[in-house]
Order: structure tokens, then C-alpha cells, then sequence
């Protein structure tokens, strides 16, 4: 399939900001909405956004309503989740139904919205794993990883740099780069949007997890042959947990479960639950260049 991509952002276009997931504070929303304004777009709130439902940022219908609004609209051109949580797995099977391919928008999000991205790779259409509403607002769009946001809205594919890392295998590969949250993207193996495939290049973070369940995870990458077979592994952040008498660190019990394979990896990259979170634009063609002096991730298409 051909990978689509969605048209760069240009002065007058809509941005909405909708929840697909959790609950969000309206007024990260309402202090993003000035920052997206200034840039040139035209940036508004979907109906439901503000919405609650038990934990939920509105009912299964209310949230799935906005995205199909959005996503049908043409001339919204880009979709920010306000944030994560969980939810957004309650409308694949929907919004897979979609004509998504005929009129491709930006999808810009990460955490739960994992969920969103693997939705379109599912339809070969490109989406942002960055951060939300929270980050923007907090940082008022000056900082890198909202500079960065902004420049692949509008087009611009500038590379990633790295810095190096005690346990980074060296190499150079290409492929498409996939991934996300792991827990996220684990519990849609074997489903019509499985991103773990062979031949990508996957990137991983998590929050919150203990080291073996994780490893549980890796083991199931493993078993159906998906581990092995990976063209490079970015290993994002994890953050939140302890280590334990079988492992020091996360980082530790990944290089044992890819001791075998020779592919290159590159350890402790910014992305994930933490305030530096690098964007990451999904399901593009990349190469992945790792070296004694760091790693660096370039967009080939």
C-alpha cells in the first residue's frame, strides 16, 4: 500500500483539538488554542472535548463523534488529542470504517493515542506520536519538541539527533518506523492494526510498567517471530518503575532479549512519558545510523 501524506499545514487551516480518550483540564486546552492561533491556523475545540463519562472524556459515541466530524471535515487538516489516558481502542473498529484515505489528516498525539497511529498505518496514512495539549500549553509552543510538532505539520522532516549511549548497538538500517506505547500497541498484536511488523523499525516507551511485564511483551514479539526480525529498535523512555532481583534497569532485560539479533539499536531516546518527548512521524520511511557518537534518525519519505 502506498503510504499517504497528509497535506502540510497552511495559514487558515483548521486544527482540532479533540479528547479520545481521558478526561482533560479545559484550561491546557484553552492555553493551547492562542499558541496554534498565532502559527496561522484556525484552531478550535470539538463538541465533545470537555465532555465526561466515568473516567472517560464522554461516552464511547460522544468520542468517536468528534473524530468522524473531524476527520470527514475538509477543511480540518490536523487532529491534536488534548491527551492520553484510555479509551481511544473503544473506536477502532468505527473509525476503521472511515474513507480515511480519501482526505488524509494529521493525527497528533501520544500515550494512549498509540491506538490512533496504528489506526493509520492500518489505512498507510503517516501520523505524529508527539506531545499533547499539556506540553504545548506548559511550554507555550517555544520548546523544541513543539518547534519540531509544528515544522512536521507544515512539511518539514528535520532529522533526529542522539546522543550516545553505553548499551546502543552500532549499525545502519532502513525501513518504516512504527511504534509507540508499548502496553498500547501490545494489546493490538494480531489485529488489523498491529504495528510490531517485521522489517520496521519499532520504537518503544512505557510508563508505569514493572520490568517483567514488559519482558512478557518483548517474549510475545519473540515467539511469533516479529523480534527477530525487526530492521532497528529505538527504545524510548521508561519511566516509573523499580528494578528488580532478575534486572537493574529496563534497559538491561531489553539487550538480553535482543542479545541475538544484529540490528541496530539506540537506547534512552527522549520519547515517552517525559517532558523532552522528541515527535516521531509514523509510518515514514526512515534510516536509523547508530555510531560510536550517537544516533541519528533521517526521513527518506
Amino acid at each position: 500500500m502506498e503510504i499517504l501524506t497528509p497535506p502540510p499545514l497552511k495559514h487558515g487551516d483548521r486544527v482540532a483539538i479533540i479528547s479520545p480518550a481521558g478526561i482533560i483540564k479545559p484550561q491546557l486546552v484553552y492555553s493551547t488554542l492562542p499558541v496554534l492561533t498565532d502559527l496561522g491556523w484556525v484552531a478550535y475545540v470539538g463538541e465533545n472535548t470537555f465532555a465526561r463519562h466515568g473516567t472517560y472524556a464522554g461516552t464511547d459515541d460522544q468520542r468517536y463523534s468528534d473524530l468522524e466530524t473531524a476527520l470527514t471535515d475538509p477543511d480540518t487538516r490536523a487532529i491534536i488529542c488534548s491527551r492520553g489516558g484510555y479509551g481511544a481502542v473503544h473506536l477502532l473498529d468505527r473509525l476503521n470504517r472511515l474513507p480515511l484515505r480519501d482526505d488524509p489528516k494529521w493525527i497528533v498525539g501520544y500515550s494512549d493515542i498509540s491506538a490512533l497511529h496504528a489506526l493509520m498505518s492500518a489505512h498507510g496514512i503517516k501520523s505524529i506520536h508527539a506531545p499533547m495539549t499539556k506540553h504545548i500549553a506548559e511550554h507555550n509552543g517555544t520548546d523544541e519538541d513543539s518547534r519540531r510538532l509544528f515544522s512536521l505539520l507544515r512539511g518539514e522532516t528535520p532529522d533526529i539527533h542522539v546522543s550516545p549511549f553505553s548499551k546502543n548497538r552500532h549499525g545502519s538500517a532502513e525501513g518504516i518506523l512504527l511504534g509507540g506505547n508499548l502496553a498500547v500497541i501490545a494489546g493490538l498484536i494480531s489485529t488489523p492494526f498491529d504495528v510490531c511488523r517485521p522489517g520496521s523499525i519499532l520504537f518503544i516507551e512505557d510508563v508505569s510498567e514493572p520490568i517483567y511485564k514488559v519482558e512478557r511483551i518483548l517474549y510475545t514479539l519473540k515467539l511469533n517471530g516479529t523480534l527477530g526480525k525487526l530492521a532497528g529498535l529505538i527504545v524510548g523512555r521508561f519511566t516509573n518503575y523499580v528494578g528488580d532481583r532478575d534486572n537493574d534497569t529496563m534497559e538491561d532485560m531489553i539487550q538480553n532479549m535482543i542479545a541475538e539479533y544484529d540490528y541496530p539499536v539506540v537506547y534512552n531516546v527522549p520519547i515517552g512519558h517525559v517532558d523532552h518527548n522528541i515527535p516521531m512521524l509514523c509510518s515514514s520511511t526512515v534510516s536509523l545510523n547508530v555510531t560510536p557518537s550517537g544516533a541519528t534518525i533521517h526521513t527518506l519519505s
